[in-house]
């Protein structure tokens, strides 16, 4: 008997129901704009039903669809990338709008990578290793790619108060 291949659908809507959030926070992140981060985790999840046969189940379901939902939103970035950052996205973070101090701007001029390890962490609250997994890279990877998001994110506001 071999790996069990494939995911069901109620696997799926079960992730759906209890993830969604965290995938549009981090999907509206990667883009800019909330409402086309909703449209990529939904177009993602289409995607993830009509590819669930392909799930090898190497990794966790949950770790697939993450990476399902970033490559789409991705997608979307790319496409839209002419497009200025959405003024109505506003994700409330400690208690504070996401954009009150004008970081959107800076977040979104950070590389692909860079972005999405610091919204996994940050917007879906993942751990370094979880992270690692949804990424297909090592953890030190993430700590390092981290690092350097802080670093630039540092820079620049360091620039624009002078």
């Amino acid at each position: 008997m071999g790996l069990r291949r494939g995911a069901s659908v109620a696997q799926l809507e079960a992730l759906y129901r209890e993830r969604y959030e965290r995938f549009a926070r981090v999907a509206g992140g990667m883009v800019g704009d909330g409402e086309t981060g909703r449209d990529a985790v939904q177009h993602a999840f289409a995607v993830a039903i009509s590819e669930r046969h392909t799930f090898r189940a190497e990794g966790s379901l949950e770790g697939w669809l993450w990476r399902i939902v970033l490559n789409e939103a991705r997608r979307m970035a790319s496409a839209n990338r002419a497009l200025p950052l959405n003024d109505g996205y506003e994700q409330a973070t400690n208690g504070h709008p996401a954009d009150e101090y004008g970081l959107r701007a800076w977040i979104a001029t950070l590389p692909d990578r860079q972005r999405a390890v610091l919204f996994l962490r940050y917007q879906a609250d993942m751990q370094y290793g979880r992270i690692a997994e949804v990424l297909g890279i090592d953890v030190g990877t993430v700590s390092a790619t981290l690092s350097a998001a802080h670093t630039k994110l540092r820079k620049a506001m360091t620039a624009a108060d002078r």
